[in-house]
This record gives structure tokens, C-alpha cells and sequence, in this order.
């Protein structure tokens, strides 16, 4: 970099840094010319550089300031330093290119040979960013039939291409190096051109100067991309890859550059469309060719193509750069063919939902408490059992191929059965039918099963609650935040404890802004962890599934905006995209607005000495008894199930979600911590209270028919 703008390249703008003694001077002279232009765009860029999402901290110099001269330009601009230049003018790259994406591209060097086609291609690599320097070459210079596909100008007109590509890049970002050879390349030169590169574009006329470059890239083992503008043809050669294999795919045959030298352009021609292929080329290129010489001063070409050609090349040397998957070979990307295609679009629509009737409700009194128990509670409504009753008892077994990966040891499946025991119990006792009942662990290879004995007993305050279990519902609607009255606490905690449980009640707005948080991230991990998505995404049933099993997507109650990011959170290659960027934080969004929403969170727990799965389902009549109190207030009630609701160790949170088990960790213990349960219990569930924001049902999940009655007694 000189300080005398009389030396200023013709082609490069000159970089002056104002603190720099010798650029200062530079700069004084400049401003004392008449004839120079000021812009000064240093505050409204740095001011677009504030506003940038995730911008803070991802520059190395925030406060650098340059002044850049154009000398074909005249003009004096003030813009920000390197990085902050490079951060704003790239932001919209994101997240198709990641940071780490555009710093890793940052450091390759490209050549393009041939500035009509080229310099599309060049200029489309500098506006993207997928380039760190770039080498142009070109001897001729612009004459009006280029602006046909070359984006200058008439003042451009005289000027050598590589020139007028490099000046324009220039413009897009001074910062960008720009190499050119004004003298094209030839045999003596395309080594020089060649040193160094991280790929080279070839897109020069001359039949033998593509097989020179070709040889060479294959001593220098450097990639090499081109695109023939008709039909989109794109050839690369892994160079690099394969340094042996035959230039132009072996389409010539042994011909090498040597044995094209001198020959006219007809002589040339068969070689072209061995090239080419005549069957593939256009019927207007092919017949185009018939007339060069003729009506015709040389190929034509359109600037679409040469932009759309562009493009094809660009992804290409991005896929290299990146290490990404690109072998050698050709293919065609017609944009004339896939207009042939065109069809109108089929819109996705709401689903359409076809409803089958109800069941029947059960007539006779077993299948009334049998109904009653298959109305309970359970994760995702994967109803976790199987009922087996006959005239003297019901048997509820836990079923191990309704778990899922958060089900750790079958907890949270035994707390559903324990709440589905408790609920039979509520109908048998309003049926006159109450006996006994007991929990068996490891009984017949079946983990746990729940037994009540039918008898002739009754008890009011059982089948007080019968009516509520049969009504009992899901409410995930966004809540108003009310605060709940202290009485109605009260009431809740002591149904709790009176069914051997406590209660752990959050109703502070802080505390619950807190949980939200907490409860968004522990979501956003679920959905990024591939089996608990897919998990997750099984649970949700759709007018097509089974509609006995799973949660009805109505019950979702997802509003407009949620309904559409649903659609998106539902596909897996999204959510592996956004897990290798550690990103998604909407994706905890609706756990997070809901429980911000609503006017408590509450987790039952029971004593830690209990632990054993009989310890869980017992925990699960304290669930079914709160969850039904607090429908009889008036409140809504959605469970929340953090996925390390039921894991004890840092080996079952692996077992979850092995990348994640460090952040697991960590949210569990805050999350303890805030509702504070002691070390001494265990939580059995965590469900929100609200008081709904709209006066709307909600949609209820289908249960399975039952099964019959064993007659055998």
C-alpha cells in the first residue's frame, strides 16, 4: 500500500487507515483535491453493525475505521473496519452459511479464467463471501457485444475484463484481495496462476487453453469448475482428488493441448461438440453452431444463463470449501426444463379431522370402573397398561412397549398407574363395588401391577370425585396469569398430602418467568435430541393415526403463529440442522408461554425412601386427587414433563439425551432448587395451573375400547 495516490493501482482502491502517520498525509492530500468526492459512511453502518442479532462479540476489531479511495471513481469513502464491514455485509448469510462456515471460506483462494462468463462467477463468489482472494485472468477488453452478459457499463467499454470485474468487486468490498492478469494466461503463465489456488473456474474460449489449464491443475492438484451457459451445463474435476484422471472427463480421448494448437475454429468444432454432446445441447445452441461463420459472429449466449450458470458454480466451490461431498462429473440444470414442469401448487391446508363416534359408555359396573381407570393421566396418552378384571377384581399392568426414553425405569408409566388405580377406585367406590387394593412389583415378569379388589364397599369422598375422573381433560390453552387465592392452595396441597404426597407450588411471577425459561430450554433439548423428537412427534395423532392412542393435535391448543413453527419443529433434518449449530432456542417458545401464562406451577412429590415403582404409583393417586381439585376451582391443567422429570443419575440423563447430559444436570438442580423439593424427595409430576384466557373447551384425547370381562371367576 502506497501513500502517493498518483500510484494507486488502476484496479485495487486504496486502503488508508487514519491513524496510520503516512496514510494520514495521504489522506489530507486527497481531501485537498477539488475534483475528489466525500462520503462518510462510517456512523449509519456502524450504527446497521449495533442492531444485528448475536452481533457482539463476533468481531475482532469493532472500532477499526478506514477511508477507501476509488481512483476511477474519484470518490473518498469512510466505512468501518474489516470486520465489522465484513459482519454487516454478510449478516443475511446466516444460517444458510454459519459464522464458522464463512470464516472457514474466508481462507480459500479462487481463479477465474475468463471474464464474460467469469466474471458472473466471480463476482457472485465475492457478493456471497465464499472466497478469501480471488485471481482473475483475462487479455481481452469489454466491448459493447459483452454487455449482453458481462454486468458493466458503456463506461467500461475499452477497459481489460479482469479489470472491470476486479473494480466491481471493489465496490461490493474493498477489503476483499482481487489479483488479475491483464494478459489472459498461456503455457508460460498458468503455473504462476495456478500456485496457490484453492480451485480454479475455467471459462476462457480457447479450446486449447482449456486443455492447458486442465494439465496444470491436475500437476497442482487444484479442483477445477465450469459452466457452459446452455442448458446449464456444470462440469467439475476433482483434480485435486484424482491427479491422473483425463481431462474433460475423457471426452477427447488422448488429445492434449498441444494437438489443438493452431487449428481453425472449424477445425476445432468436432471437439467442441464431443464436448458438448450433440445430443444434449439445446435445439437452438445446435443450431446456432451450424450458423457461426455463416449469419453468426460466435456462440450466443444470454445473460440468464450466465447468471444462472454463475450460481451452479458458486454452490459448487462452496461444497468444496466446506468438505462437503462433490466427486467429479457433469450434470444439467435447466431452468427451460423446469418451467416445462411448472404446476400449480397443492396447498398443505388445515387437517381435516373426521371424528369416528365415541364409545358407547360402559352400561354394566366393571366396565364403568374399567372406563374410569382408562381416563387417567399418562405421558403423550400412551395409556401405559393393560386392564385385565373379571367379577372379583381389576388388574392394571404396567405395559413396557408404551415407555419412551424420558419413561426412566418405568416411572413415569407406574405414576399413570397409580392414577389410573386411584381412578377406578373413585368409580367402584360410587358403584357400591369398593374393596382393597395394593400395588405388586415383579409379579409374572410384569413390573408392576395394580390390584383392587371388587367388594361391596363405598365411600363418599371416592365417589365425590367420580364424576370429575370422567371429565378430567388436558388444558394447554395460553392462561391469563391470575393469581390463584390462597384458599384454593390450601386445598390442593392438603389432597395431596393426605394421599402421602407433598405439594411444591410456584406462584411468584419472577419465579414463574424463571421456570419458563428453564422448562423452554429442557423442550428445546427434547426437540433436539433425535429419539426424544421422534418420540415427541409420535405422541402427536393426526386425522390419519390411530385415535385411541397419542394426543390430539387440536388438544395442542397452538395458536396461528405456533401451528406454523409446529409444522416446521416437526421435521427431523431440521432439527439436526439447527443441533449441529447448538441453536433453536424458539423451539422451548410454547412451554415457555405457557408457563408464563399461568397462575402456578406445582410438582407433586413423595419421599425419596419410597423410590421403588410402588413409591411412584402412589404418588400418582396424589396426581389423579390434585389434578381433580383443581379442575373443581376452575383452574386449567397441563402436565409439564421436563426430560429429567424421572432421571436420578447422570447415567439415566445419558440414557436421555446423551449430548446433552451436562445441561440436563444443570437444569434439574436449578429447576429443584427454585420449586424447592428437598433432597429427600422425589418428584412424581409437574403440572401447570391456569385460568385460561378464552372461554374454549379443551379437546380431549381418545382413550382404547376397553377389553371384556373375563367371565372365569
Amino acid at each position: 500500500m502506497g501513500d502517493d495516490p498518483a500510484r494507486v493501482s488502476d484496479h485495487r482502491p486504496l486502503i488508508l487507515d487514519e491513524a496510520d502517520p503516512a496514510h494520514a498525509r495521504t489522506l489530507a492530500e486527497l481531501r485537498d483535491l477539488p475534483h475528489i468526492e466525500h462520503i462518510d459512511l462510517r456512523e449509519p453502518l456502524r450504527a446497521e453493525f449495533d442492531r444485528l442479532a448475536g452481533a457482539a462479540g463476533s468481531v475482532a476489531d469493532p472500532d477499526a475505521q478506514r477511508w477507501i479511495y476509488y481512483p476511477w471513481r474519484r470518490a473518498l469513502v469512510g466505512l468501518p473496519g474489516p470486520d465489522v464491514f465484513r459482519a454487516v455485509r454478510l449478516d443475511r448469510n446466516r444460517n444458510k452459511l454459519t459464522r464458522a462456515e464463512q470464516d472457514r471460506l474466508a481462507t480459500s483462494t479462487i481463479g477465474v479464467v475468463g471474464q464474460s462468463v467469469g466474471h458472473a462467477i466471480a463476482y457472485l463468489l465475492a457478493l456471497e463471501g465464499v472466497v478469501g482472494t480471488l485471481r482473475l485472468a483475462d487479455l481481452d477488453d469489454i466491448e459493447l457485444s459483452n454487455l449482453n452478459r458481462v454486468p458493466g457499463t458503456v463506461f467500461d467499454i475499452g477497459v481489460n475484463k479482469a479489470v472491470v470485474t476486479a473494480r466491481k468487486i471493489a465496490e461490493l468490498d474493498p477489503y476483499l484481495p482481487v489479483e488479475i492478469f491483464e494478459t489472459g494466461l498461456d503455457a508460460d503463465s498458468v503455473d504462476a496462476f495456478l500456485a496457490g489456488l484453492s480451485i480454479v473456474v475455467e471459462e476462457c474460449d480457447s479450446l486449447d487453453m482449456k486443455l492447458v489449464i486442465r494439465e496444470a491443475a491436475a500437476t497442482h492438484r487444484v479442483p477445477l469448475l465450469m459452466e457452459t451457459s446452455d442448458r446449464g451445463l456444470l462440469d467439475v474435476e476433482r483434480f485435486d482428488l484424482e491427479p491422473d484422471r483425463e481431462p474433460f472427463h475423457g471426452l477427447l480421448g488422448g488429445v492434449r493441448a498441444a494437438d489443438l494448437r493452431g487449428l481453425s475454429a472449424q477445425d476445432k468444432a468436432p471437439f467442441v461438440v464431443r464436448l458438448l454432446g450433440a445430443r444434449g445441447l439445446s435445439a437452438r445452441m445446435a443450431a446456432s453452431m451450424v450458423e457461426v461463420g455463416e449469419t453468426l459472429s460466435s456462440w450466443p449466449q444470454l445473460g440468464s444463463d450466465v447468471m444462472h450458470g454463475a450460481a451452479s458454480v458458486v454452490a459448487a466451490a462452496r461444497r468444496i470449501g466446506l468438505g462437503r461431498k462433490l466427486p467429479s462429473g457433469r450434470i444439467r440444470i435447466d431452468v427451460d426444463d423446469c418451467l416445462d414442469d411448472l404446476a400449480e401448487p397443492v396447498p398443505e391446508g388445515e387437517p381435516i379431522w373426521d371424528d369416528p363416534p365415541e364409545p358407547a359408555p360402559a352400561v354394566d359396573p366393571i366396565g364403568a370402573i374399567m372406563t374410569a381407570a382408562q381416563r387417567a393421566p399418562s405421558g403423550g396418552n400412551s395409556q401405559p397398561w393393560r386392564l385385565r378384571a373379571d367379577a372379583c377384581a381389576l388388574r392394571i399392568e404396567l405395559a413396557p412397549e408404551a415407555s419412551s426414553a424420558m419413561d426412566i425405569g418405568f416411572r413415569g408409566s407406574a405414576v399413570a398407574l397409580g392414577a389410573a388405580l386411584y381412578n377406578a377406585r373413585t368409580a367402584a367406590a360410587a358403584h357400591g363395588l369398593l374393596g382393597p387394593h395394593r400395588f405388586v412389583e415383579q409379579d409374572a415378569g410384569v413390573a408392576l401391577t395394580g390390584v383392587l379388589t371388587l367388594g361391596d364397599g363405598d365411600d363418599p369422598v371416592l365417589a365425590a370425585d367420580y364424576p370429575a375422573v370422567l371429565t378430567r381433560a388436558t388444558d394447554r390453552a395460553l392462561g391469563t396469569g391470575a393469581a390463584i387465592p390462597d384458599a384454593v392452595l390450601a386445598a390442593l396441597n392438603a389432597v395431596a398430602v393426605d394421599s402421602g404426597a407433598n405439594l411444591r407450588a410456584l406462584t411468584d411471577r419472577d419465579d414463574l418467568a424463571l421456570a419458563a425459561t428453564l422448562c423452554g430450554e429442557s423442550d428445546r433439548l427434547r426437540y433436539l435430541t433425535p429419539r426424544t423428537h421422534a418420540e415427541m412427534m409420535d405422541e402427536v395423532r393426526w386425522p390419519e393415526d390411530d385415535p385411541d392412542v397419542g394426543i390430539d393435535a387440536r388438544g395442542l391448543a397452538l395458536t396461528p403463529k405456533e401451528w406454523a413453527g409446529f409444522e416446521i419443529a416437526r421435521r427431523a433434518d431440521v432439527m439436526a440442522q439447527l443441533r449441529s449449530w447448538d441453536g433453536g432456542a424458539a423451539l422451548g417458545a410454547y412451554t415457555r408461554d405457557r408457563v408464563r401464562t399461568g397462575s402456578a406451577l406445582v410438582a407433586v412429590t413423595f419421599g425419596a425412601a419410597d423410590s421403588r415403582l410402588e413409591g411412584y404409583a402412589r404418588a400418582g393417586t396424589a396426581v389423579s386427587r390434585v389434578w381433580i381439585e383443581a379442575q373443581r376451582h376452575g383452574l386449567a391443567v397441563q402436565p409439564i414433563s421436563p426430560m429429567y422429570l424421572y432421571a436420578r443419575s447422570s447415567g439415566e440423563l445419558a440414557a436421555i439425551s446423551p449430548d446433552y447430559v451436562d445441561t440436563l444436570a444443570s437444569l434439574q438442580s436449578r429447576f429443584l432448587n427454585l420449586l424447592g423439593v428437598p433432597g429427600h424427595e422425589i418428584m412424581a409430576l409437574v403440572l401447570r395451573l391456569s385460568y385460561p384466557a378464552a372461554d374454549t373447551a379443551p379437546v380431549r384425547s381418545r382413550r382404547r375400547p376397553l377389553p371384556g370381562v373375563d367371565s372365569r371367576s
